[in-house]
């Protein structure tokens, strides 16, 4: 038995695992996978990059680690990630605590003994006094179901699931169901690697060029020089983004300055010629700084017929154009996607756009796809289809609480928790960026440092007060979720013709409710630390 057992080994539970062990307590981690990396382990589809620049997207607890790490690009990509995952498992020596190859199938709370139980797939069984799930937002692959699925004779692969050691496409029909991120990153990849290429599209994605950039020295330099200066600007910034702009490594005459970091302004106000103007000169990235886009729709709906003429000027053939663009939803709506050549892709000879709305798919067949219109012989099929996000993995664990009462039971109509962190009925089980945080809507290594940090604080102040349990109140906890949702109202998020998966609407039955807290990182970050300064406001100890 430890003091702590930490689900998953991704930057949540290794940031988890180093920070438990610092304050002096016993930690187990348990991983389903061989090594460490979490999203970064298992999504190594072609293409796989982050969209939060590098130099933010890492760790800021080890000044040294900051000053010792180099990224090669200034997005890296996922096999970049991954090998900074493993840096920290190694430099702080992690592995030691990390159980890999186990897969939790029941997380059960002992009331008798206070202790939370689990088991894993082989049967094996630990027991904690407190239990963190780091679980993860985007863990559980979602595949739908298709008729005549499970007769498919060729190669059948999944973006999150995707194997280690690289499939040889070359020269097969490929089809690759699905065009969110996953898929977006992936499509432009996969059309150089095979030899046909066709993409099953259901719903049109507003996708705009990620930097491609190799790192420059000097820009890192400036970023290390000044970390604590940055870092102290991601816990101001809505999403966890320092904005920190560089001075001396670019020209005199960029406009660019620490001390005046960049302010979104609005596109309402221009006239058509000074959009337009705007975008060409800066790029069709900048439609996503226009900040009257994602409140007033009006706004949105300027930005999103930009976004189309833009698009209709990339692609070569009008009719695979018009079948790219969203027109049923607006910016702002879903998470937004960055690419690297999606849409000159569907200019290429081997690429082939099948629109799954107007011609559904009526099955799988042993060698293809089979819609309304036609048949398509494909060697491989890959399903970028996304994932059961935010609560799969929490709900995927079975996790029993105070009477035998499941999550499950508990979130039957949707998840029920407070600031993400805690639900009632379940003492002393925690959750790193649950629903009801700022989780996917923020730099992801902010939140999980932000997370970890308050939890250890929480279980310190249970122990250094010889408590016994620690939960919310059921009234503390339905007042955060009515507050959620009222901030998320007015919003692109929540609008009637949104349908994402920040709301659970690509899984079937899932109940349809806004999980990620919309109303910023500082403001989730102080609220949290005004809890605790008010001795934990909302919560019940024993």
């Amino acid at each position: 038995m430890v003091d702590v057992v930490v689900v998953g080994a991704g930057f949540a539970g290794m940031y988890a695992l180093h920070t438990f062990r610092r304050q002096g307590l016993s930690v187990q981690v348990i991983e389903a996978g061989s090594d460490v990396g979490g999203t970064w382990y298992w999504n190594r589809y072609p293409g796989a990059r982050c969209d939060v620049p590098s130099l933010e997207y890492s760790f800021g607890f080890s000044e040294s680690l900051e000053q010792d790490w180099s990224w090669p690009e200034v997005f890296s990509a996922q096999p970049e990630i991954l090998k900074y995952a493993n840096h920290i498992a190694d430099r702080f020596d992690l592995r030691r605590d990390i159980k890999f190859n186990s897969r939790v199938v029941e997380v059960r709370y002992d009331e008798t003994n206070n202790k939370w139980r689990l088991r894993t797939e082989s049967g094996e069984t630990f027991s904690a006094k407190y239990c963190v799930m780091a679980t993860g937002c985007l863990s559980v692959p979602n595949k739908p179901e298709l008729p005549g699925a499970e007769q498919f004779g060729g190669l059948e692969l999944h973006t999150g699931l995707w194997p280690k050691d690289e499939p040889d496409l070359s020269g097969l029909k490929v089809g690759i169901v699905g065009t969110g991120s996953s898929g977006v990153q992936a499509i432009p990849e996969l059309a150089k690697m095979c030899g046909e290429l066709t993409v099953f599209q259901r719903t049109p994605v507003y996708t705009v060029p990620a930097n491609r950039k190799a790192m420059r020295t000097a820009v890192e330099q400036e970023f290390k020089d000044n970390y604590r200066d940055i870092r102290a600007r991601q816990q101001d910034n809505q999403g966890g983004v320092s904005n920190f702009r560089p001075v001396k490594s670019v020209p005199k005459n960029a406009g660019l300055s620490v001390e005046q970091p960049y302010r979104a302004n609005e596109i309402k106000p221009l006239t058509p010629a000074a959009r337009r103007s705007q975008l060409e000169q800066k790029g069709l990235g900048e439609i996503l700084n226009f900040r009257d886009v994602y409140t007033d729709t009006e706004a949105n709906e300027i930005a999103n017929d930009l976004f189309r003429d833009f698009v209709r000027e990339m692609v070569a053939d009008p009719e695979v154009a018009e079948r790219l663009l969203p027109k049923d939803y607006g910016l702002g709506c879903k998470r937004q996607v960055l690419d690297r050549d999606y849409y000159a892709t569907f200019n290429r000879d081997n690429v082939t756009l099948v629109d799954v709305r107007d011609t559904p798919i009526q099955q799988i067949t042993t060698n293809g796809v089979q819609t309304t219109s036609q048949h398509f012989d494909l060697d491989a099929l890959i399903y970028a289809t996304g994932f059961d996000a935010m609560t799969g993995a929490l709900l995927k664990s079975d996790i029993h609480g105070r009477g035998d009462r499941t999550l499950n039971e508990k979130w039957q109509y949707g998840p029920q928790a407070y600031l993400g962190l805690q639900m009632e009925g379940f003492p002393n089980l925690f959750t790193v960026t649950g629903p009801g945080s700022p989780s996917v809507l923020c730099n992801m290594l902010v939140a999980i440092e932000q997370h970890v940090n308050w939890i250890s604080e929480a279980i310190n102040y249970v122990e250094s007060s010889g408590l016994r349990t620690m939960e919310p109140t059921e009234a503390a906890e339905l007042d955060w979720v009515a507050h959620v949702n009222s901030v998320a109202e007015g919003t692109m998020y929540t609008a009637p013709s949104c349908n994402s998966w920040y709301l659970g609407a690509n899984i079937p039955n899932k109940p349809r409710i806004f999980m990620p807290y919309v109303g910023g990182y500082p403001q989730y970050r102080e609220r949290c630390e005004a809890i605790v300064a008010n001795a934990y406001e909302g919560f019940q100890f024993t």
